[in-house]
């Protein structure tokens, strides 16, 4: 249940310039030494983040080399912080180190980046990160024992690469984060290479890591994408429902004063700044314990770690209990006669308010539908206050929320049903269809990846007492993922529609697409041609996966038969495909003389 929690509330907050010259005496040391230490610690990993996030196609060669004269940069400026280049901020030192080795940005394609300057360069090399990694070669993996012998031999050049190609495969997840996987790791790799059954122990220790780091990347890289794609109002939004739910008893003006903070930090954390990050969240879990009376009770042993350890602890309570004195409803937002007044003078400020409150009372709602409910108070305050009698339009505001829920509500009974009377395998075939015939342009790893995703998402929450909100706050997740981090993400107009129109509302959009008229049709003899191949080609793959592709090439081609007759051919040519292994010839059991798929499929195609 761990993972539930963390993907409600991250904080990566509060700006602060900093370098990577640090202070070495005490009297120069501020309140957050131990941050400061830590990133002096970690300067290594931290530039193996950056650059591996930066530039993904980079070799590890280069990203050593990188460091090590990072390394140099360090020392240098850790034995005279007056140097000129000691006053550059580390994220700086970085792209300039990228920029100023020889080759490597013509090689690798970031010379257009290294030509600009400042907030225009730092943006390109955003927006040169890639979320699908299937131009990277696949994951490296080694035999436990091949493992245990490369950590025991150099641990330290072990551990860079697991670091560096971690964050090459995830180039959107936070610097603390890929901290805190990579200690995860190396805690792994020293209890289990002394184990006498290493694969049973990696095994079990790399379950909870991946889930962590999977977490993560789908949460940060949701809320970066509304800040890339609908700007800080979005993330603002986002964040008091968060906080607001998280810590019902916060006031809102201590609830305002950190989030100006989680917005302002949002800007460069969601760029890749490492350090900066690190920075931000040491320095708001310390705003955040020394207010734990007026915030929670339940993180005073969390507030006694030591980062990086304090950080996840606090994101991992559970919600503080709602005050007792906290009435069902505010009367300020739908009862007071002055609502339009405060509209007209200042809307932002009302809304931010009103969703703090809304939050703390409905604490068990999805983040989504908080802000759902405060996107139909703001239409329903600028239909009202344009009537003769606003105050009598508006105070039935709660009618008007109740129905948007109860539509979120049948949406997710819906879909938990579905769960219910489907077969894992039945149900991920189900949304592969779903997402296939809404952007056949995804390839089939990301269609696989999304339909898992809605999967594990109905598994994990269809039998807990707060379905809802679980179901919903994880599938907008998935809906994340496939909208994807950069603007500049496009897929079809009607899934980028749902995507950059209304943040809140976009679950909703996304249930009522229809399938894409706009994807052009790959010749249907090549298909075929390319399922016998493929079907019959004597690799070992997993059965699974071929049945997901010729699933996902079948409704690319077929998006409009019903899905009875898209059962039928898909279970006509699994039944042809389990023949191939039992005759000399396995092309032949494709043949639309040995069977009438290819008939069939035709006579399907006629009806578009």
């Amino acid at each position: 249940m761990k993972h539930i929690k963390f993907i409600g509330f991250i904080f990566f907050l509060f700006s602060l310039t900093e370098s990577l010259a640090l202070p070495t005496k005490p009297q120069d040391v501020d309140p957050f030494y131990a941050t400061h230490k830590f990133i002096e610690e970690n300067t290594a990993y931290l530039t193996i983040i950056a650059v591996a996030q930066y530039v993904q196609e980079v070799s590890f060669d280069e990203v050593e080399m990188l460091v090590k004269v990072m390394m140099d940069y360090r020392d240098r400026c850790l034995a005279n912080r007056t140097l000129p280049e000691c006053s550059k901020i580390a994220n700086e030192v970085i792209q300039d180190m990228i920029c100023t080795t020889e080759g490597l940005p013509q090689k690798h394609n970031v010379s257009h980046c290294c030509s600009k300057a400042n907030i225009e360069r730092r943006l390109c090399f955003f927006y040169n990160k890639k979320a699908k990694t299937g131009f990277l070669p696949p994951f490296p993996t080694l035999d436990p024992e091949e493992k245990c012998e490369a950590y025991k031999n150099n641990n330290g050049s072990f551990l860079n690469l697991y670091m560096y190609e971690v964050a090459r495969r995830n180039p959107f997840v936070f610097s603390p984060v890929l901290l805190t996987v990579a200690a995860q790791f190396e805690e792994a790799a020293t209890t289990c290479c002394e184990q006498q059954e290493k694969a049973i122990c990696f095994q079990a220790k790399a379950a909870p890591i991946t889930q962590y780091l999977k977490a993560s990347s789908s949460y940060q890289g949701t809320v970066c994408g509304a800040l890339m794609k609908f700007g800080p109002k979005a993330l603002n939004s986002i964040n008091t429902a968060v906080f607001s739910k998280k810590f019902p008893k916060i006031g809102f003006q201590d609830l305002t004063s950190l989030l100006g903070d989680v917005s302002t930090m949002y800007d460069m954390c969601c760029e890749g700044d490492v350090v900066h990050c690190i920075r931000s969240q040491s320095q708001v879990m310390n705003h955040i314990c020394s207010k734990q009376d007026f915030i929670s009770s339940k993180i005073k042993e969390c507030c006694e770690k030591k980062m990086p350890e304090r950080g996840d602890c606090i994101i991992n309570t559970n919600k503080e209990d709602k005050p007792e004195d906290l009435s069902p409803r505010e009367p300020k937002f739908t009862d007071s006669k002055n609502v339009c007044q405060e509209q007209d003078s200042n809307l932002d400020g009302l809304l931010n308010e009103f969703t703090y409150e809304y939050s703390r009372r409905h604490n068990h709602l999805s983040t989504p539908e908080l802000l759902r409910i405060t996107e139909v108070y703001k239409d329903l305050l600028e239909d009202c206050c344009s009537k003769e009698n606003p105050a009598g339009c508006y105070r039935h505001a709660e009618d008007k929320f109740n129905e948007t829920t109860e539509k979120s509500l049948a949406m997710v009974q819906q879909e938990c049903k579905l769960f219910q009377e489907l077969e894992k395998d039945a149900l991920q075939l189900h949304y592969l269809v779903k997402f296939t015939k809404a952007a056949p342009q995804l390839s089939l790893e990301e269609l696989i990846y999304l339909s898992k995703g809605m999967m594990e998402a109905l598994t994990t929450c269809c039998t807990l007492s707060e379905e809802f909100a679980c179901v919903d706050d994880l599938a907008d997740l998935v809906l994340g993922d496939l909208c994807g981090v950069n603007e500049n993400r496009t897929i079809n107009p009607a899934v980028d529609h749902c995507c950059r129109t209304d943040f809140a509302f976009r679950r909703h959009c996304f249930e009522h697409l229809q399938a894409d008229t706009t994807y052009e049709l790959p010749s249907f003899s090549a298909l075929i041609s390319a399922l016998r191949s493929d079907w019959c080609q004597a690799h070992k793959e997993d059965l699974q996966n071929k049945k997901h592709r010729f699933m996902v090439n079948l409704v690319k081609w077929m998006p409009e038969i019903t899905a009875e007759e898209r059962q039928c051919l898909f279970t006509k040519f699994i039944a042809a495909g389990e023949k191939c292994d039992q005759v000399q010839e396995p092309e032949t059991c494709f043949r639309p003389e040995a069977s009438n798929i290819g008939n069939e499929s035709e006579a399907a195609n006629k009806k578009r």
